[in-house]
């Protein structure tokens, strides 16, 4: 069955079955898109997780005093929670109870499986969209200093997948790369943050020195009193802009996690981390500037997975999250400093690009972390 309706004042035929298909998705983007809300404010207020250790089901009263929080406010996110099918509700006992299958993904000991941690993006990005809608409308962008919460936010966010994997599974994704680092080499971390990572590998690894840089001054002050309070010695931390890295064949390695498409000028930070890698010539002649063992220096590169074609990242389980916050952080900051603004979805295509680019004449691996959907590693070797 179809009938007519008047869309942008042109009499049209429309299916009627489609029409009503799309306004029950749309009614889905909606009540999703304000339970992500709520169930950000249930995990930044600790709701979950005290739920999660409740000995059995509980009335509102009962778990508001449990998280000691403002039983009335408790009480209307519990009714979100339940209608959202989060939280299971008795009206025979006005008891809820949360479901150990999904607590799992929801309290902050589930580590690398937590998925509400995500949910925090959605407030923070809402809170530029009148800024974003004026870039629409003039372009420009929207700079970092706009977004006062995303560096705590992103550090919490992939602390819990560094120390799940950085050690165990990213680093062997690398061939000879933890030998290399146990028998000691220089490390740099462009883009460091807190620097979580590099304290990590600073630690796992004595024998080997790091350097961090980055150009937020609390993030380089979080990363040296993370440092400081771990005791390590064989790592250091610069405020640094990694677009002027100017440095001449002094890291055996330097990794970049997740940070390239975010520059204003990308370009000039991949050829800055090129000119800074020691280098092995063809034919096995070691140039002046060789590493630790005469090896080639290695250049690890995380960064999102997906493809530079739209048309192939229509099956990506991602796809709208990784446009949306491109959209509105990625690629808009790096317009407000008249950058490329790469984007969040430059893709795989684009970014083996740019690496030949610059210098990268080997081959590039591209490797992936069974059960991670949102990253690829990009390995490649100066020679």
């Amino acid at each position: 069955m179809s009938s007519s309706a008047n869309l942008n004042r042109k009499s049209v035929v429309i299916d009627q079955p489609e029409a009503e298909a799309f306004a029950g998705r749309m009614l889905d983007v909606l009540n999703n898109s304000m339970l992500g809300l709520m169930i950000s404010i249930g995990y930044q207020t600790n709701l979950f997780d005290i739920m999660s250790k409740l000995p059995s089901p509980a009335t509102s009263p009962e778990i508001a005093k449990a998280a000691n929080l403002n039983e009335r406010y408790v009480r209307e996110w519990l009714g979100g929670m339940v209608t959202g099918k989060i939280v299971e509700y008795d009206p025979s006992t006005s008891k809820y109870r949360l479901p150990a299958e999904h607590a799992v993904f929801l309290i902050k000991d589930a580590g690398i499986d937590n998925m509400a941690v995500f949910m925090q993006y959605i407030s923070l990005l809402g809170d530029v969209e009148q800024k974003i809608i004026e870039c629409f409308r003039k372009g420009g962008g929207v700079p970092y200093s706009a977004f006062p919460r995303f560096q705590k936010l992103q550090a919490e966010d992939t602390a819990r997948v560094f120390d799940a994997r950085l050690i165990d599974q990213i680093i062997p994704l690398v061939d000879g790369l933890g030998d290399r680092l146990s028998a000691g080499i220089d490390a740099l971390d462009v883009g460091c943050g807190q620097g979580h990572a590099i304290n990590l590998m600073a630690r796992n690894f004595p024998n080997s020195t790091f350097t961090g840089y980055d150009i937020s001054n609390e993030g380089i002050e979080a990363a040296r009193e993370e440092a400081k309070q771990t005791g390590l010695t064989n790592v250091k931390f610069e405020v640094k802009d990694i677009a002027s890295i100017n440095e001449n064949e002094k890291y055996d390695l330097i990794t970049a996690f997740d940070v390239i498409h975010d520059q204003a000028q990308p370009a000039k930070v991949l050829k800055g981390i090129y000119d800074a890698l020691r280098y092995k010539q063809e034919g096995g002649e070691e140039g002046r500037g060789r590493g630790r063992g005469g090896r080639p220096g290695i250049f690890l590169m995380q960064d999102m997975a997906a493809s530079s074609k739209l048309e192939e990242n229509l099956e990506n389980p991602l796809g709208p999250t990784l446009y949306s916050i491109s959209t509105m952080h990625c690629m808009t900051v790096s317009l407000a400093y008249n950058g490329e603004g790469l984007g969040t979805v430059w893709g795989r295509q684009k970014a083996e690009e740019m690496l030949k680019e610059v210098g990268f004449s080997g081959k590039i691996e591209v490797r992936e972390v069974p059960g991670d959907i949102f990253n690829y590693y990009y390995i490649v070797h100066k020679i």
